[in-house]
């Protein structure tokens, strides 16, 4: 597995609100935290002024449950948190300092499409990843259970944000954004900083032959990244006749799923184009495994809200 397996920090700071007070909980990467010039962190559940999921959570996503001001209120509170903010000195009113840096998202398609961010003025993107050395700019990466995936440049003061689903990973995102990476700004592989945020964790994610299939297309490796899981079933067990058929054993049993390690999958991908494998953090968060505290699709059949890795220069 990952040679920095998990190193996080978790981030507490209030934030004021006619509403509500509210308590985001960030999770940050030593690896990162170290680098100066540098903003980011990954959301989870916790604070915000939505109620559409139940409790007050910060979810970060415009989804058609949830009301639009709330969610512009969570991301700015979410900036705030990670410190993308401009202070400004000329004002008086203590609540109004910190002006939130303008966030760049992306219209995320689970594609390969990778945008160079020029301006400071909000585009309208449609792909699954962002690069950007421009300062005073956060690039936001909206996820419910596939993988945010961090890239930054510690010589060239450059930054990527990309959104790595299945799809997303088997047509190589992440390395084609470190390709992007050093064709823009000059960036080396060695020079790379890479985290991948909290996302569906090989636990939880069973996957058809079709995903098998793509990966073994376009990795040698991809045999490395599944394994079979012997999943429970009350039914079978209690009637088991009913499910007798005249196959070998172990063939054609539904009880056995197979379970893609989606993680891995981007780790070995930043290794191939170079990056160190010390410089690459993985965090173990599971999505699926820790409904309190991540918005995850899977668990919660589609209704949930979307978590938010943040990234950017001073």
């Amino acid at each position: 597995m990952c040679e920095n397996e998990c190193v996080a920090t978790l981030t507490q700071r209030r934030t004021s609100n006619s509403r509500t007070a509210t308590r985001p909980q960030i999770l940050r990467a030593s690896g990162l935290v170290r680098i100066p010039w540098l903003i980011h962190g990954f959301s989870t559940r916790a604070g915000g002024l939505t109620t559409a999921y139940g409790g007050h959570s910060l979810n970060l996503g415009f989804t058609k449950d949830d009301q639009r001001e709330r969610v512009e209120s969570n991301r700015a509170t979410m900036l705030l948190a990670v410190g993308a903010a401009t202070r400004n000195k000329a004002s008086i009113n203590k609540a109004s300092i910190n002006k939130p840096w303008p966030l760049v998202t992306l219209r995320q398609i689970h594609s390969d499409l990778v945008h160079v961010v020029r301006s400071r003025k909000p585009e309208k993107f449609f792909g699954d990843g962002l690069v950007t050395d421009l300062r005073g700019i956060a690039l936001g990466i909206l996820t419910a259970d596939c993988f945010p995936v961090l890239l930054v440049d510690a010589k060239n003061k450059a930054v990527g944000a990309f959104h790595a689903g299945w799809r997303g990973t088997v047509k190589r995102i992440v390395e084609k954004g470190a390709g992007i990476m050093r064709l823009e700004f000059g960036t080396r592989p060695e020079d790379i900083y890479a985290v991948i945020g909290p996302g569906i964790q090989s636990c939880s994610f069973a996957v058809g032959e079709e995903v098998e299939e793509a990966f073994h297309s376009q990795f040698s490796y991809a045999g490395e990244l599944f394994h079979s899981v012997q999943e429970s079933d009350p039914v079978r067990e209690k009637y088991p006749m009913l499910f007798m058929n005249q196959r070998a054993p172990g063939h054609g049993d539904q009880c056995i799923k197979l379970h893609l390690d989606l993680r891995e999958a981007n780790r070995r991908q930043l290794l191939a184009v170079g990056v160190p494998a010390a410089n690459i953090t993985a965090l173990k968060d599971c999505t699926v495994c820790s409904p309190r505290k991540f918005f995850s699709h899977r668990k919660e059949s589609g209704k949930t809200g979307r978590q938010m890795a943040v990234v950017g220069i001073k």
